[in-house]
């Protein structure tokens, strides 16, 4: 691409680098006309007409590829079949191509294969959300832009190569949810209600349905009757009293219920003490006390990834630490750094 001040004369075809002033009052404003377009005669003898004589331009040359249709070969690349991927692409527009979330789910990404592209050259880039980020109807996951008019053929191949089906949006494939709530002596009601509002609203956002709460007292064998009982997609555990060992009442009650448990503890806070495993084909999670806050915390990227249909390993888990420090919440029983005294 050819990037350089000409006189006017050579200016038609070319594509206007800078927005021009180029004269004449329209309710008061100047006239303008836009980077990015190209020049004909009427753009040109609007700039003569304002005693412009050289302009600023970029100019293709043999094998180069305009940013627009450079950003939709990439889109396209990045995204072949945008129904499968769960995207959205918009048409392109000054060198760039949104994608959108068609609904809601959490964001999967081959970042190794999106490093790769955005390595290839500085004007062909694509930024978009933090692996795994939950994502609703119409959400921005990621944004295509070429930055400079002109890319060359050669370098926007070797990126569309490096970045094919690197993006998709996981849907929802678990749809109805059953919460189990567990009671213990002096608990006010209100805890209950707090925390099924709280929990109700997470599986909202994604698309999901609270297909039955029930509260049972804090002991093995009442919870293990609510366990083998519930009938939703996924099951979900709140416990009055904070599970804190593997073989504490929780993670006991859903052994007892023929289930097994995968984890306890995971490298995020708050929600450091949640439990995960399954009954049989259906995922269980223990709930930490910090999801009786809408707030995000570690269950929420635990729940979003189970019922995205997406596998959890320790490793996953591990790979959480790093980030996993969130926002402190108000309920925090025990918050990390003590308050100041007044």
């Amino acid at each position: 691409m050819i990037f350089a001040e000409v006189p006017l004369a050579q200016a038609e075809g070319a594509i206007l680098a800078h927005s021009v002033a180029s004269g004449g009052l329209d309710q008061g404003a100047t006239a303008r006309l836009r980077k990015g377009v190209v020049l004909g005669q009427a753009e040109l003898a609007q700039l003569q007409a304002a005693g412009i004589d050289q302009v600023m331009v970029a100019r293709l040359e043999a094998g180069d590829v305009h940013e627009d249709d450079a950003a939709t070969q990439l889109a396209e690349a990045l995204v072949p079949d945008p129904d499968a991927a769960g995207v959205v692409l918009t048409a392109a527009f000054t060198g760039r191509v949104n994608l959108n979330a068609r609904g809601p789910g959490v964001l999967d990404l081959d970042t190794a294969a999106i490093d790769a592209m955005n390595r290839i050259h500085p004007s062909i880039t694509l930024a978009t959300l933090a692996p795994f980020t939950r994502v609703e109807a119409g959400t921005l996951v990621g944004t295509v832009k070429i930055i400079s008019y002109a890319v060359s053929q050669t370098d926007l191949t070797r990126a569309c190569t490096a970045a094919q089906n690197a993006l998709r949006v996981r849907p929802v494939v678990l749809t109805r949810a059953s919460l189990i709530l567990t009671a213990v002596p002096g608990m006010p009601d209100k805890l209950a209600l707090k925390a099924r509002e709280a929990v109700e609203a997470r599986l909202t956002a994604l698309g999901m349905q609270l297909s039955a709460c029930k509260i049972v007292p804090h002991e093995e064998a009442p919870l293990a009757a609510a366990i083998t009982e519930a009938r939703g997609d996924i099951i979900l555990i709140l416990t009055g009293s904070a599970t804190s060992d593997l073989l504490d009442t929780a993670p006991q009650a859903l052994r007892r219920a023929g289930g097994q448990v995968a984890r306890f503890g995971m490298p995020v806070d708050p929600g450091n003490l949640l439990f995960y495993g399954n009954l049989a084909t259906r995922p269980v999670i223990g709930l930490p006390g910090c999801a009786r806050s809408p707030a995000l915390n570690g269950a929420d990227w635990v729940l979003e990834r189970l019922v995205c249909g997406l596998p959890l390993t320790d490793d996953h888990i591990a790979e959480m630490g790093v980030g996993g420090l969130l926002k402190e919440i108000p309920l925090r029983p025990q918050p990390r750094e003590p308050r100041p005294r007044r």
